[in-house]
Formats: structure tokens, sequence, C-alpha cells
């Protein structure tokens, strides 16, 4: 059950980061700061990296200790907080919104992400 509900997070992750990439590529290159379209090309990059690796899990989760739950859940939710947190700093002036309160989040959702990365390292199962 678990690993459907994964799987189906993973696929979303990955059609928003499509759409994501494709929206920044023909409009938003040419109406926000080239360096803000470079964070906002971080952000994309890291969800579809963080969603497919998710995928691939979700669909491997056998070879996994139980642990690979929490690195599950911090990959996810530290993939949301990274990169959704760079997709609304990027585009705040578009919006017409201040967002600079949310700028600690991005490196939150960072950590997590390389906290995930480490329990999936430990939950490797021992093949004999």
């Amino acid at each position: 059950m678990q690993a459907e509900r994964y799987t189906k997070i993973s696929l979303f992750l990955i059609i928003t980061g499509i759409i994501l990439g494709a929206l920044n590529a023909h409009y938003l290159t040419e109406i926000i700061a080239e360096n803000k379209n470079k964070s906002l090309n971080t952000g994309i990059k890291y969800q579809l990296f963080h969603a497919i690796s998710l995928l691939v899990l979700s669909l491997q989760k056998n070879k996994f200790n139980h642990n690979i739950n929490y690195s599950l859940i911090l990959m996810t939710t530290g993939t949301c907080l990274f990169s959704i947190s760079i997709y609304l700093l990027t585009t705040q002036e578009l919006i017409g919104i201040n967002m600079s309160i949310i700028g600690p989040i991005t490196p939150i959702g960072g950590v997590m992400l390389i906290i995930s990365w480490i329990i999936l390292f430990f939950s490797v199962k021992k093949i004999d």
C-alpha cells in the first residue's frame, strides 16, 4: 500500500516537473531575470531527479529494510520543501507577494534530502 502511494507521488512530481520545465523554457525565461531562471531550473532539476529516485525506490522497496520508509518520507518532504520554496521565491515578483520569509525552507528541504540518502545507504539489505 505504501509503495503504491509513493509511486503515485513520484509520478505526480515527474508530471509537474515536466510541466514546470516546459513553462520555464517557453514562457518564464522571457519575463524573469536570468539568475532567477537558473534558480528555477535548479528546483525543477532536483524535483525531477528525486521524483525519479522515488519511483525507482517505491518499485524496488523489497530490496531495502524497514528504514526505507523514513528515507521515502524525508525524500518526498525534502523535495517539496526545497523545490516549492525555490519556485515561490523566484516567482514572487510575478505573483506580487513577498515570499522572502520562506527563504530558510530551501536549505531545510536540502538537508532532508541529504539525510534521506544517508538513510537509504543504510537501508540496503545484505545480499546473501
